[in-house]
């Protein structure tokens, strides 16, 4: 590999003169600044990006911390992230921590010692003490789905907006007794998606009813259990609100098993849009999260931080989900065929 004595003896100038021509912060004559291009170009000099950001102390790298790396919503927003990092020169490392704290905590000691200029987060929780205290201290932190209210920068989809669309849509559609398959009610995400979902019931006067909902799901497997649940209670719901897709999937698989159709005995509606959701028996009703838009976001907002030169409010960015509407809901008893979407 060529070093920059190398291209300094070919240039026929000082390694310094080298370093203060590529840098382009220190003035160097025409001719000079000529001399030693044509010698990198000839020797085809690649700088050390490492040493080049220990020097300037930046290393043009971001790590990104997510809980699961088999959970199909960040594909897409990883995508956005890396796109905008490479617009700007970026690398960024990726940190899975399987939901686990101190797992986390040892990541973020790691990159911090390799000098990332910033940090994207998406695995924040009550617990996360320490993404406040890096914010604290004014090292550039933005949260990505996830959100700590607005003590930390973030991009989050509106989940309350979203939990309610669905519901009020399911409500226009003439079904009356929702089922609502949730997350952990320990993420404000969900909190929102069920709080979405009681008010469109409450603007309609329909009741809630506490045995046709089940918290805590995670996959389709979980999906699959809680309307299983939901019908031993002795329920029947004419429509299923599932807060993400997998979980829709679950739910569609037991209630087929228990020789119920979809959409003629019972609805299901999701919340994602994953690209397996178009592809279920029968495709998918759904919430579509805009997961490239807020990885894009997210990364922009992140460099935009590292970037300056004061500390300011931190500012958390909501993006609506839209609806989308495939043939996993049809129309209920009371639905209004030319009035509903």
């Amino acid at each position: 590999m060529v070093n920059i004595k190398e291209v300094a003896e070919r240039a026929g100038v000082s390694p310094s003169t080298v370093s203060r021509a590529l840098s382009g912060r220190v003035a160097v004559s025409p001719e000079t600044k000529e001399k030693v291009m044509r010698a990198v170009r000839e020797l085809n000099y690649q700088p050390n990006a490492l040493a080049k950001g220990l020097k300037e102390g930046r290393s043009k790298t971001i790590g990104l911390i997510i809980p699961n790396v088999r959970n199909l919503v960040f594909p897409a927003a990883i995508k956005g992230i890396t796109d905008v990092a490479k617009k700007y020169g970026y690398t960024v490392i990726l940190c899975n921590t399987d939901e686990d704290l101190e797992t986390e905590k040892a990541y973020v000691d790691n990159l911090r010692k390799r000098l990332v200029d910033g940090l994207i987060f998406s695995t924040a929780t009550a617990a996360s003490t320490h993404i406040l205290e890096l914010k604290e201290k004014g090292f550039p932190v933005v949260l990505l789905i996830r959100h700590l209210k607005d003590k930390v920068d973030a991009v989050i989809v509106d989940n309350y907006q979203g939990g309610y669309e669905a519901t009020r849509f399911l409500i226009q559609r003439g079904y009356r007794r929702i089922a609502f398959v949730n997350g952990t009610l320990d993420l404000d995400l969900y909190r929102q998606r069920f709080a979405g979902y009681q008010a469109a019931l409450a603007e309609a006067g329909i009741a809630y009813h506490e045995e046709l909902v089940v918290h805590g799901t995670r996959d389709w497997e979980d999906g699959y259990r809680a309307i299983l649940t939901i019908l031993e209670r002795g329920q029947k719901p004419d429509a299923v609100f599932a807060a993400s897709d997998p979980k829709a999937l679950g739910v569609i698989k037991a209630l087929k098993e228990k020789g119920l159709r979809v959409p003629e005995d019972v609805a299901v509606m999701g919340y994602d849009n994953l690209d397996m959701s178009e592809l279920m028996d029968p495709p998918l009703t759904t919430m579509a999260q805009p997961f490239y838009e807020v990885g894009k976001r997210a990364a922009e907002r992140l460099i935009k931080l590292i970037n300056s030169k004061r500390k300011s409010r931190p500012v958390v960015e909501k993006l609506p989900a839209q609806l989308l509407v495939r043939a996993s809901v049809d129309y209920g008893p009371g639905g209004d065929h030319q009035g509903g979407q």
